[in-house]
């Protein structure tokens, strides 16, 4: 399946989104690029933000091959910002079991990244995990619902 990713990082993950996003390229899905434009110190919540905006655009007009990539330093703080916008559901993945997983159970549509703890080959991995893996639906969609019903914006 073919996806369209919006793609963004701090500076601490600057190096990791860059050779992912060449990664998905090659792989023939849609890249776009929010940022950061080098390793000089920036703040992550602007780029989670412009990455979790665009993508809730994007499932406001029916587009359901969208998904979020975001890297910083650990992942974390990149997936506490996205997970504070309306439809936006994060996972953090440090092994290819969370990230499919997070696509199972919770229909995760931003994955997310640390470059401090995840080398090259291990990304790859947990990002063929995240776009190999379909949500089951069943039982985990009320879940889901529930964790829609209670986003902040």
């Amino acid at each position: 399946m073919i996806l369209k990713f919006h793609v963004g990082s701090d500076h601490a993950g600057y190096g990791l989104k860059e050779h992912l996003l060449a990664y998905l390229q090659s792989h023939g899905h849609e890249v776009v690029n929010h940022g950061a434009a080098s390793r000089e110190r920036v703040d992550y919540p602007n780029f989670a933000g412009a990455v979790s905006k665009a993508l809730q655009t994007d499932l406001e007009t029916g587009d359901t091959h969208s998904r979020g990539l975001l890297v910083c330093g650990s992942g974390i703080g990149v997936s506490i910002t996205a997970n504070r916008f309306r439809g936006i559901r994060a996972v953090v993945a440090a092994v290819e079991a969370q990230a499919a997983l997070g696509r199972a159970h919770n229909n995760a549509n931003v994955l997310c990244l640390g470059e401090r703890l995840t080398g090259l080959s291990l990304a790859e991995r947990i990002l063929d995990a995240f776009i190999a893996t379909s949500f089951e639906e069943g039982r985990h969609t009320g879940r889901v619902g529930l964790i829609d019903s209670v986003s902040l914006s």
